[in-house]
């Protein structure tokens, strides 16, 4: 799915692990290199604010984009893009989990960009109303516990659930321009500030799950099937 193809690994990957020997230790290490990863994403998508393309740039800047999976072994042409994106994103012991999913890790990094942005406005009872603030974030919340449960179908490969979801995510993400935008909202300069600095992010969420969403109906209409003995 372009440069933001869900690795689909969950049928492979999490069986060929096999006997993996790691600790509490292991694990929360591996959790804080991807909670690295999304700052990562998050300081390239802030450089990038001003690139016209900036959703595909910061993709390339992370190694996301498609040329690196142009040039394969003659015996890989069959292979998927989404086999061979399965393994580039198990380098760390040969493990993969949902926090290497591109698109989990775009969809973080931009609401952590804006939840972070609106509990500096919204700590302060003068910069923005109270019940804005928290039906704000509240609205936040909503849209990115969707997209987290449309990217867990993407992982089973259930791409009508994904879809599902998705627009679900899509609709919370609605409401929290709605929000933004109200006259009431809009009348506090801080809040219109909050708007202008933090339009960009909300429309490139949107931009993501849209391009996800293509995908996974192009998926549904050509249908790989499976190859039989």
């Amino acid at each position: 799915m372009s440069n933001f193809d869900s690795d689909g690994s969950f049928e492979n990957d999490w069986n060929e692990r096999g006997e993996l020997a790691w600790n509490e230790f292991d694990w929360e290490r591996y959790l804080r290199e991807q909670d690295e990863t999304i700052n990562r994403y998050l300081a390239h998508y802030e450089a990038c604010l001003g690139h016209p393309e900036r959703i595909d740039e910061v993709a390339r800047q992370m190694g996301w984009d498609d040329s690196r999976w142009e040039s394969q072994d003659p015996g890989e042409e069959e292979r998927s893009d989404t086999e061979v994106l399965a393994e580039d994103f198990g380098t760390d012991s040969e493990v993969y989990t949902l926090h290497k999913n591109p698109i989990y890790i775009a969809t973080k990094a931009l609401y952590l960009r804006l939840r972070r942005s609106w509990e500096l406005q919204a700590g302060v009872p003068h910069k923005a109303p109270q019940d804005l603030a928290l039906s704000y974030l509240g609205s936040l919340h909503h849209g990115e516990e969707q997209a987290m449960q449309a990217i867990h179908a993407l992982e089973f490969g259930d791409y009508a659930m994904a879809i599902s979801l998705f627009k679900r995510a899509l609709s919370a993400l609605n409401h929290s321009l709605a929000l933004l935008t109200a006259p009431a909202a809009a009348a506090h300069p801080c809040v219109s500030q909050y708007w202008r600095d933090m339009r960009p992010s909300l429309f490139d969420l949107r931009e993501v799950w849209l391009r996800v969403i293509s995908e996974c109906r192009s998926e549904l209409e050509n249908p790989v099937e499976d190859d039989e003995d």
